[in-house]
């Protein structure tokens, strides 16, 4: 039996842990293992490699892919459904492994079912996959995120300044809610509450004529700004579009952090972490819960559980429905949210 595994999207620490684990399990069911290069790519070009217990030694702590990656969607390329048919067909393989987010997993779902044989692993550092308590990456992220607000702490400090970081996460908050928590910050801005920059402003001179004279403002890249003219809301982009043809997002971050020294007159910097929060080793635990879902998701093509996606329920792995994992984003719950507010200021 041949099993094909991929990683599409976004680059995440973890991918390579979990692509050791199915090669590691795969020998228990006697399956030959082949990695395909550059996610769906990898099929509708015909590029792929046997992966094999010594292809795979020694990555568990490497970040990024040994695979290679790529946001390109096979039903976004002319016959790229008959393509990845024929290349399956062709190929002899009998299941495929995707490991990605939300665009992975949301074509993995519509292929199979289109009838391929696929299973799912859940990857992003948004953590904004339904039907999991968590996906490997996100863990990562939110560590490097902590640290570096740790340190914007003793510079803002000594400089008596106001200073914004910029956090990833698209449409989601769940970077910037934890990693704000973590490390303290004054205020934190997520795309599930639109900001209104006069009411940041207003809490931020409050903090200064009580004695605290600087503030740390955690914002995540895809939060909405209100205007102050009609309140409408708007999200911030580069204006250019990624290989999903999704908008790019990015500079919130400068907008926020002109609008708090406009409206209060304090000095503020913005600090834009952008895909530092992707790259290097991954965390102890994004090791293992990475490792814990590649054993489950071999296991899952063992069984013939295809149309499903490895999950994360309390301390247990379990198999879910692709369709439940992708059918809307996850989104932080305002209950959670309203936890951090308890500790802005």
């Amino acid at each position: 039996m041949k099993v094909a595994v991929l990683t599409g999207g976004g680059d995440c620490p973890g991918l390579n842990a979990v692509i050791r684990a199915v090669v590691r399990r795969a020998s228990a069911h006697g399956f030959e293992m082949m990695g395909l290069r550059d996610g769906w790519k990898g099929l509708l070009e015909d590029n792929h490699f046997r992966l094999t217990r010594e292809t795979t030694s020694g990555i568990l702590h490497r970040g990024g892919t040994i695979l290679g990656t790529s946001r390109v969607n096979p039903f976004k390329v002319e016959n790229g459904l008959e393509r990845v048919r024929r290349a399956v067909e062709r190929n002899g393989i009998h299941a495929i492994i995707a490991i990605g987010g939300e665009g992975t997993l949301s074509a993995a779902t519509r292929m199979s079912q289109e009838g391929l044989r696929i299973v799912g692993v859940p990857k992003t550092i948004d953590n904004d996959i339904n039907a999991t308590d968590f996906t490997f990456g996100f863990d990562t992220a939110v560590e490097i995120a902590t640290e570096a607000i740790d340190r914007l702490h003793s510079t803002a400090e000594s400089h008596k300044r106001v200073i914004v970081c910029e956090v990833m996460g698209r449409h989601v908050g769940w970077i910037a809610t934890y990693s704000g928590i973590a490390g303290g910050a004054d205020v934190i801005l997520v795309p599930e509450v639109p900001a209104d920059l006069a009411n940041v402003a207003e809490h931020i001179q409050r903090r200064h004529a009580s004695g605290r004279m600087f503030s740390i403002v955690v914002v995540a890249e895809g939060t909405r700004i209100k205007t102050s003219s009609d309140q409408s809301e708007h999200l911030v982009t580069t204006g250019a579009l990624d290989e999903a043809g999704r908008p790019r997002l990015g500079g919130v971050g400068t907008i926020v952090a002109a609008e708090i020294e406009r409206r209060t007159g304090f000095e503020t910097r913005v600090s834009v972490l952008g895909h530092i929060q992707r790259g290097g080793a991954p965390t102890p635990h994004d090791r293992v819960l990475a490792t814990r879902y590649g054993v489950h998701a071999c296991d899952m093509v063992a069984r013939g559980e295809f149309g499903k996606m490895a999950a994360l329920r309390g301390n247990e792995i379990i198999s879910v429905d692709l369709a439940d994992a992708t059918r809307e984003l996850k989104k932080v719950p305002r209950e959670f949210f309203e936890v951090a507010q308890v500790f802005f200021g």
